[in-house]
């Protein structure tokens, strides 16, 4: 299957799934949120693969989000954008969901959106110079995708709220420290790692690799609340409803 905006790789029972829009920092568009959808699905009936590698090309893993589509005409009514707004949930669950072993190759940065991509692999190396950034709440954003469960499920509730919240830049090495970054390398070998990992994996029984990896996937169902903590796609348009009340008020003269 040819993408645009990913390339995926077969080496037997290894996947390599990249983020491939180079130019733009990888920055997730609605393009690649369909087609890391459409791959995941892909591997639902796959019982060849036993591994995904998630990684970025270029100079990072991922930028987050593109902002660029947020100025472009939007959908053409409420409801068609209440859908449009979940579909980082939903690239973020089919990741999630995979019966395969997925591991983030992470390298250079990943920002608020590839973060929580990030967090939905089983495990997930990084560069000793890679950096994170959650920065939505600065952005005047909810932070989207179902992201804070499964922050706060990987280095605690204190640490996720406090990361959200100050939307600071860190490093590799208190990602590690946290528990978000589950094994640290030299830059540049976070592949090499990743691929290492990926190989002792491959080598154990498939059946119970497959059967710990589902309890693990139901012991993470029954940590998060899901759609009862809140709707992606109705705080997302609440916010851009309330930009456009603002906008209209401005030129009103009534804000």
């Amino acid at each position: 299957m040819q993408y645009e905006t990913i390339s995926v790789e077969r080496e037997g029972a290894l996947m390599l799934l990249r983020m491939n829009r180079p130019q733009k920092r990888n920055a997730i568009n609605r393009q690649m949120h369909l087609e890391l959808q459409d791959a995941c699905h892909r591997l639902a009936d796959d019982f060849e693969t036993r591994v995904l590698i998630l990684t970025g090309r270029g100079a990072g893993f991922s930028s987050g989000a593109d902002t660029s589509e947020w100025r472009e005409s939007g959908p053409a009514n409420d409801l068609q954008l209440r859908h449009t707004s979940g579909i980082g949930s939903r690239t973020s669950a089919a990741i999630e969901n995979l019966d395969q072993i997925t591991i983030a190759a992470v390298h250079g940065f990943a920002v608020g959106g590839a973060l929580v991509l990030a967090a939905c692999c089983d495990m997930r190396v990084a560069g000793e110079s890679t950096w994170f950034s959650i920065p939505e709440v600065e952005l005047g954003l909810p932070l989207g995708w179902n992201a804070l469960p499964r922050l706060a499920r990987e280095m605690g509730h204190a640490r996720a709220l406090e990361l959200t919240i100050t939307c600071e830049r860190f490093d590799a090495r208190r990602a590690f420290d946290y528990g978000l970054v589950t094994h640290l390398c030299p830059d540049g070998e976070e592949e090499k790692t990743a691929r290492e990992l990926a190989e002792k994996i491959i080598e154990r029984p498939a059946l119970p690799v497959a059967l710990t990896k589902a309890t693990i996937k139901a012991l993470k169902r029954g940590s998060e609340m899901g759609d009862a903590v809140y709707s992606d796609a109705d705080l997302l348009l609440y916010t851009r409803l309330m930009a456009q009340r603002k906008a209209r008020l401005e030129k009103e003269g009534r804000a």
